[in-house]
């Protein structure tokens, strides 16, 4: 469905763009050797001659999207499973708020499987600093992509924040489509999963709605537990650690961003799973809180379910057995376990290329991204 023109910069492509974008997108000297590599010679072949076919978002998504990632499962993944689709509304329109692990792959799995299953795709909100080339912006707008503006002053960010709230707030409850963001801007690099208070701000900012518990419910925020048992970009998070301990000035160029999404797409997860937690409601006594307040109150909310509802892996027991020097989980893992999570975490160190490399430092940062699920789960029971 479409929005109102004020989005037009933001919005995703609309059914009428599919054929025109996908012919501009073709004529990238990027496409054909990715389309070669994940199908083969003639599968890519045939894929080329029919892209420009696709008249809809639906068929661009169904015969282009979900084949490649197929395809990306098959040679990266153990295995990805989605639970929780009981939770979801189909007349309803959601937020599907995640923690945020992979670039690219955290909404494109997660859209995949929810096409496997029968419910609608999501939108997806994705940062214009990962726009590196024009043509990955055609490219994620035409697959039900919405920019988020990165850049701009203190005045300037304002401005935006309130068109990224009013466009998400139509698209949920007008359109009653949903929308998949991030619970934070950028990945958590040490898997420590917090809400950014800003997020649920943001959110707010274009409510028309009596309170604010009544403007959060209209929303129909679904927290998404997502978990990789390997995650592709651990050495590259470890290092980028050090380079802002080194350098609390450091930051990432453009050719680090592309780096860390080819890495995250090619690499090896092993088995991946998201968990759709309940839908969070909440009661007029949020009202009664300071508003600085409210905001902590819905992301702890979200952490909470989060936390509560990843699937683990025995790698994430071991790393937090390890870090914590103790033997609580002991009874998740085996000896083997312990001994190729090791093997693991020396090779993703040895991995590092770094001027000053301090092994002791990205030894621990790995393991603190490998043991924080299992940590944040164990506190999520016990409050």
């Amino acid at each position: 469905m479409k929005v109102p023109a004020e989005f037009d910069d933001i919005r995703a492509f609309y059914d009428e763009e599919t054929s025109s974008t996908v012919s501009e997108i073709l004529q990238q000297p990027q496409i054909v050797p990715i389309l070669r590599m994940l199908l083969g010679d003639d599968n890519a072949e045939y894929f080329i001659k029919n892209l420009p076919k696709m008249s809809t978002i639906t068929d661009f998504q169904r015969e282009v999207i979900v084949v490649l990632l197929t395809a990306l499962e098959y040679k990266t993944c153990k295995s990805v499973n989605l639970y929780g689709c009981g939770n979801i509304n189909p007349g309803s329109g959601h937020i599907f708020m995640s923690n945020h692990r992979d670039i690219v792959l955290d909404s494109a799995f997660l859209n995949e499987h929810l096409f496997f299953k029968g419910f609608d795709t999501t939108q997806i909100g994705i940062g214009n600093n990962l726009l590196i080339y024009p043509w990955i912006e055609k490219l994620v707008r035409v697959n039900k992509s919405f920019i988020v503006k990165r850049d701009g002053g203190i005045k300037e960010q304002l401005l935006i924040s309130k068109q990224l709230s009013r466009y998400i707030r139509y698209v949920v409850c007008h359109n009653k489509e949903s929308v998949w963001l991030a619970q934070r801007e950028g990945r958590a690099k040490d898997s420590d999963d917090r809400t950014q208070h800003s997020v649920i701000k943001m959110l707010d900012m274009s409510s028309d709605c009596a309170s604010f518990a009544e403007s959060m419910n209209s929303l129909g925020i679904l927290p998404v537990a997502i978990n990789y048992e390997y995650d592709p970009c651990d050495y590259l998070k470890a290092k980028e650690l050090q380079q802002k301990r080194d350098n609390p000035g450091f930051k990432k160029t453009p050719a680090d961003d592309l780096l860390s999404m080819q890495t995250g797409i090619l690499g090896m997860k092993g088995r991946v799973s998201f968990v759709i937690a309940p839908q969070l409601e909440f009661s007029a006594d949020i009202d009664d809180m300071p508003r600085q307040d409210r905001f902590t109150y819905v992301a702890e909310a979200v952490d909470k379910a989060i936390h509560a509802n990843y699937i683990l892996y025995p790698n994430n027991y071991v790393a937090a057995d390890l870090l914590m020097r103790e033997n609580r989980f002991a009874g998740k893992y085996e000896a083997k376990d312990v001994q190729a999570f090791e093997r693991y975490v020396s090779s993703r160190v040895a991995m590092v290329n770094l001027p000053g490399k301090d092994e002791a430092f990205l030894r621990d940062k790995i393991l603190h991204m490998y043991a924080n699920p299992a940590i944040n789960q164990l506190r999520s029971q016990l409050i």
